[in-house]
């Protein structure tokens, strides 16, 4: 039997942060990857014809742990190109068209009352459960819209722009994860809105992530499925599927809430861990990627919370080797099962509905709700998950340690969070192993 230090089971940002941390503080770490590839649900892939981000991809400087890695791997980042066009669907569902700038007038109003009592729910930022949130978490974001008596147009929109953050119908997604978004945005939600979807970084996550790897001291073994976790009088037991046991001081799993049933703990996993997996966070949504015909003016669309995609935003315009000119879209939806991706008619419809005159020819996509190793795409809490577990879900149980963007502070849910919860593990298990 393997015996070293610490076993980091997974090399997504949190897995990588937290082996490169000990590693480099004198631990012997092995890192368990289930995948044929590192970046957990980070993931550039060639689609399309072209290098796509299927998973996480918007980065920011007010995101501070993001921030300081770009720093320190000389990462440079690029914003997206500012809409020309925008469209939304009615409160009566027919599709409206205008300019940015209108587009932003309709929902500044409401935009602001969502969030109007973040500075008291919230005084700050790297403390989520602290403030009148207490007493707010039962509420979901649904419930918020309901309470402001919006007129129909401006709510209509207002809700739309909501599902696109959230992944989610918003009667399942807690106001903690409005709240808290904005609250780390100093109380800004124009700026939230930016730090969540605007830059990306060069090269795209593939070549961050690269870099972080070659940082790691230490072996990261590809395709390793980890079946058990075992504490015992002599360490943690860790077996994969290939039969192999490996025992460790100390443990760190960086699995989402969702998926880390997928793994067998001895003892159990604390009360919050099980119950909140058996809950499942509330996001559920999917990530598109669509090639549609000719050179489109750049354009941001949103929908509402029943359709199939709520956003859909031309990324780039593209010419193929026989003079064809193409733009790649990307989309945002709900609920994966409303979007088949061998049905390309539905997907015509999808963005008829909302964003009418364009000609689909491909659609790409990955379920990130069906792989068994996230069973979920970016985090976000259902009503009274976050005050109620997210202090349990950040404690050591015994020797196994959770690193994940799902137990961060500041920015959960995002690559920022991740970093923070791989740089607090890492310390602990320094300052308890020596």
């Amino acid at each position: 039997m393997q015996s070293v230090d610490v076993v980091v089971v997974g090399a997504g940002f949190a897995g990588l942060i937290t082996s490169r941390e000990l590693g480099r503080s004198g631990l012997e770490v092995v890192t368990l990857e289930a995948r044929d590839r590192i970046g957990g649900r980070t993931w550039t892939d060639h689609r399309l014809g072209h290098d796509l981000e299927m998973g996480a991809n918007w980065i920011h400087w007010v995101q501070p742990h993001v921030w300081a890695e770009m720093s320190r791997y000389d990462r440079e980042m690029v914003r997206s190109p500012a809409a020309e066009e925008a469209y939304w669907q009615g409160a009566d569902g027919t599709p409206r068209k205008g300019t940015l700038g209108e587009f932003m007038a309709l929902i500044d109003d409401g935009q602001q009352l969502v969030i109007d009592d973040v500075r008291t729910a919230m005084p700050r930022g790297p403390e989520p459960t602290v403030g009148e949130i207490q007493d707010l978490d039962h509420l979901s974001i649904q419930d918020r819209f309901d309470a402001l008596g919006l007129d129909p147009e401006a709510r209509a929109a207002n809700e739309s722009v909501w599902v696109g953050h959230v992944n989610a119908p918003l009667d399942q997604v807690g106001l903690s994860s409005a709240l808290r978004w904005v609250a780390a945005t100093g109380g800004h939600w124009q700026l939230m809105h930016e730090a969540s979807s605007t830059y990306r970084v060069v090269d795209g996550m593939r070549g961050f992530t690269d870099r972080i790897a070659a940082d790691v001291p230490g072996e990261i073994r590809l395709n390793t499925v980890v079946t058990a976790i075992t504490q015992t009088a002599d360490g943690v037991v860790v077996e994969t599927d290939g039969g192999e046991q490996i025992l460790a001081r100390r443990v760190v799993s960086t699995l989402p809430v969702n998926a880390i049933a997928g793994i067998r703990f001895t003892p159990d996993l604390p009360a919050a861990w099980q119950r909140q997996n058996a809950e499942t966070v509330a996001s559920q949504g999917t990530k598109v990627w669509l090639r549609a015909e000719g050179h489109l003016p750049r354009f941001f669309a949103y929908a509402n919370q029943d359709a199939p995609l709520s956003v859909l935003k031309a990324d780039f315009f593209c010419t193929d080797a026989d003079g064809n000119d193409y733009t790649i879209l990307v989309g945002f939806g709900p609920d994966h099962t409303r979007i088949d991706l061998d049905d390309l008619a539905g997907a015509q419809a999808a963005v008829d509905a909302f964003r009418p005159g364009i000609t689909i020819t491909q659609i790409e996509a990955h379920d990130w709700m069906t792989d068994p190793l996230s069973l979920t795409t970016w985090m976000t809490h259902r009503p009274g998950q976050l005050t109620r577990d997210l202090a349990e879900l950040q404690e050591p149980h015994g020797a196994v340690h959770f690193a994940t963007s799902d137990n961060a502070n500041l920015w959960g849910g995002f690559i920022d969070g991740a970093i923070e919860s791989g740089l607090r593990e890492s310390r602990r298990i320094i300052d308890a192993l020596g």
